[in-house]
């Protein structure tokens, strides 16, 4: 772990404490950083984990899309722990690993389809502030998704954010879950891209 939290990771304690380490090195082989820094305070920890898990229900939406929505939330504001996490749970749930590998540089690479890059730019508008969101763009993925398929996607990503900037907020870096398990590192912007963004 990264030990660079701006908040020090709590001893995770407990029945419940226990069952939460076991799920953690279970699906990721170590304890989530932010499990260890949310358990400063249980209540919100379990509102956390319980809208994360219901929000994995949620099937009007395609995951890889959903997917590469939150990583470029993620890219677009620079949480490493959510893109390495993200990286790594395509490759676990069979998504594709090739295209979440260059979510940081999907504007500049052609192996997303318009549809994924229309998404990318909703979940990169919807982040802005103020968000900068279109009718143009909108329409777009209303024609495409449908609406509870649109209305799922804003969810998502709006759920993106809070994780995201509350991972951010709290000095929460990437851990190295993709590296742990082979995959090669995330592609990075060109320099000129990187700083016209």
């Amino acid at each position: 772990m990264s030990n660079t939290t701006r908040i020090p990771m709590a001893e995770i304690t407990g029945l419940y404490g226990g069952i939460v380490k076991r799920f953690s090195k279970k699906m990721l082989g170590d304890v989530a950083e932010p499990v260890g820094v949310y358990w400063h305070n249980p209540k919100v920890f379990k509102f956390y984990f319980g809208l994360g898990q219901k929000s994995r229900k949620w099937d009007q939406c395609d995951e890889n899309l959903k997917s590469l929505a939150h990583m470029a939330v993620a890219s677009l504001l620079g949480c490493t722990w959510c893109l390495d996490f993200g990286y790594f749970m395509a490759h676990n749930e069979g998504l594709d690993e090739a295209k979440a590998r260059e979510v940081p540089r999907w504007r500049e690479t052609a192996v997303f389809t318009p549809l994924e890059r229309d998404v990318m730019e909703y979940a990169e508008a919807m982040s802005q502030t103020p968000p900068t969101v279109t009718d143009d763009l909108s329409a777009r993925l209303l024609d495409a998704l449908g609406t509870p398929g649109l209305v799922e996607l804003s969810a998502f990503i709006a759920l993106a954010n809070v994780y995201t900037r509350t991972n951010i907020a709290f000095g929460i870096e990437a851990q190295g879950f993709a590296a742990a398990c082979g995959l090669k590192p995330l592609a990075a912007p060109s320099s000129h891209i990187a700083s016209a963004s």
